[in-house]
């Protein structure tokens, strides 16, 4: 984890700069929002009247396609496939148990593509930019390595904030996955490896995420977002940051004052800073140098290209097992996709990972590939003038600068410019992960409609499992490595950045498009009944892990497993309406 580690102000600015041009489609085109604007009256028009998209499923057969494709509850604002019309209009009725298997595994796969793109081209790009920018461990390990992380977290509820009928998708989402890591991962990690947790940083970290949690809950309650709110998130974020660092400095500087005063021999001092946690990793053998040829040959442009493009290594093939295999043929479209179209630099190699011919297609493809993901490719078709297309433009621009790039470099050297592909590779798989969420969100809602459940309960369990899959690995990893307290902390700061950078951003590309405020619609009992879980397992973490000296043991571990356990019940339960409020 320590390599995927990233910062807020980079990230932010170059966000920034995709959500201006959201907002550009956003004035352009439709509004998302339910209402009307007054500017632009729909006279002599016939409004069709909206309906719950779910109420489909109750009508006959031959009526559903003209519902779906009449009714606005039923349109999604973003994404390449429309899947509700897939379902409904080119499938026959007796086929639909056929299609909801294709789209639960189409949907694994989209899981997928989000871990691969994110951990081997997104948070390795981001890791190179921190490093260019000589930024410390603290620093950049409650930036780069949070938005890292969550980056799938993020860009889904980005995705499905933009469109008010997802919006609890989004809270579901983010809730679901803060009360999965802080019981399951958080317990998982106790009974893996008991262990005696950093006490500063956790108790920072709980109560910071206890106030984000209180923010949005207050939010829920008065039912919007204002332009003051949604800063109020990206504020307390930067003041989290801001924290980390100033702790973190206090700490050093207190450390090496009693390590001046102490005499020769004197043990150190257990340490609770997040530089000794991290550096732990760093230190790992490069066993790539044994595979290097003895005698040195020059590789010609195309063999170059061709090893760039293999995604497989075949000397690591021949040693790994069956279920490894089978997951790797999966991922192979995959990567090969990825290595053709996001550049990779690597700081850690001699050469940051310059491969001549591959860069130089980098400049054609990765501008392409912005373009057309970019809006679901609407500014990549659109024709300026109307005679030639963007994408067009693109494509000559790019292989001009491909040309001079080729002629005025070396297969041996990297340019003096090569640290800028790192800015385009963050940039490509910056969209990647936007047009996968996109497909994630839309799959998810039309599942919703299918099986008649809300966005809120699909959140908390398919898209919170899916988005948190990767953390649930790599930190359970990390502590079967012997760095309990490395993912034990991770568990609370990570998600500290999903909830208010991933509801601010969210709401900010909501008011950018012209809304003065939010409108946040609970779905029911069940939003109170997530956030309530969230809020409650934080308190009792606070409350216990003190009460043990921060010793977290087996005992507390299967404690926090049994409290997610009994959460879901409670939320399924809530669901299909057998838990209810009573009507006055």
């Amino acid at each position: 984890m320590a390599g995927r580690q990233l910062i807020l102000h980079w990230v932010l600015h170059l966000l920034c700069v995709l959500l201006m041009v959201r907002t550009v489609s956003g004035a352009s085109g439709p509004s998302t929002g339910t209402h009307t604007s007054p500017e632009f009256p729909a006279s002599g028009v016939n409004q069709t009247p909206v309906v719950d998209c779910r109420e489909v499923c109750r009508l006959n057969a031959s009526d559903r396609c003209d519902f779906i494709r009449t009714n606005p509850d039923c349109h999604s604002e973003g994404g390449y496939l429309d899947y509700l019309e897939g379902i409904f209009c080119h499938f026959p009725p007796h086929l639909l148990p056929l299609v909801i298997t294709f789209y639960a595994f189409w949907l694994l796969y989209l899981f997928l593509i989000l871990g691969v793109t994110a951990g081997k081209f997104f948070c390795p790009n981001l890791s190179a930019i921190s490093t260019m920018l000589k930024l410390s461990h603290n620093v950049a390990g409650v930036t780069f390595l949070a938005f890292g992380n969550g980056a799938p977290d993020i860009f889904s509820a980005l995705v499905a904030f933009s469109d008010p009928h997802t919006a609890s998708l989004a809270f579901g989402a983010l809730f679901g996955a803060g009360v999965l890591v802080t019981t399951v991962v958080a317990g998982g990690i106790a009974i893996l490896r008991p262990f005696t947790a950093a006490s500063r940083p956790f108790l920072r970290d709980i109560i910071f995420y206890m106030v984000a949690v209180f923010l949005i809950f207050t939010a829920l309650y008065l039912g919007r977002v204002t332009l003051a709110w949604a800063l109020g998130y990206l504020g307390l974020y930067v003041f989290y940051v801001f924290t980390v660092v100033l702790c973190t400095w206090i700490y050093q500087w207190q450390r090496s004052r009693s390590l001046v005063y102490s005499m020769p021999g004197t043990p150190e001092m257990p340490s609770d800073s997040e530089d000794d946690r991290v550096s732990s990793t760093t230190n790992s053998y490069d066993y790539r140098e044994e595979c290097q040829p003895l005698l040195f040959y020059q590789e010609s442009t195309v063999q170059i290209l061709v090893r760039a493009l293999n995604p497989l290594d075949y000397r690591k093939w021949r040693y790994k097992p069956a279920y490894w295999k089978v997951l790797k043929v999966f991922k192979l479209p995959v990567e090969f996709l990825l290595l053709l179209t996001v550049p990779l630099v690597d700081p850690d190699q001699e050469d940051r990972n310059w491969k001549r011919p591959l860069n130089c297609l980098h400049l054609v493809i990765s501008p392409l590939v912005l373009v057309l993901t970019l809006q679901s490719g609407a500014y990549g078709v659109y024709e300026i003038g109307g005679l030639f297309p963007v994408w067009g433009v693109v494509v000559i621009v790019g292989t001009a600068l491909a040309a001079v790039t080729f002629f005025a470099t070396s297969n041996s050297e990297p340019p003096r410019l090569h640290w800028l592909f790192a800015f385009l590779g963050f940039l490509t798989s910056a969209l990647w992960i936007n047009a996968a969420a996109t497909e994630v969100v839309n799959i998810l809602r039309s599942l919703g409609v299918v099986f008649q459940l809300s966005n809120t309960v699909l959140g908390l369990t398919l898209l919170a499992w899916g988005n948190s899959i990767g953390d649930v690995f790599s930190d359970f990893t990390l502590a079967r490595q012997g760095y309990p307290r490395m993912a034990f902390s991770a568990c609370f700061g990570g998600i500290i950045f999903n909830i208010l950078v991933g509801v601010g951003l969210g709401c900010l590309l909501q008011l950018s498009r012209g809304h003065v405020e939010v409108k946040l619609e609970p779905d029911g009992l069940l939003v109170w009944v997530l956030a309530g879980a969230l809020g409650l397992s934080l308190v009792c973490s606070l409350v216990s892990v003190p009460l043990q000296c921060f010793q977290l043991n087996k005992v507390y571990g299967f404690c926090l497993l049994l409290f997610y356990a009994n959460f879901l019940v409670v939320a399924l339960l809530t669901e299909f309406g057998v838990i209810h409020l009573k009507s006055m």
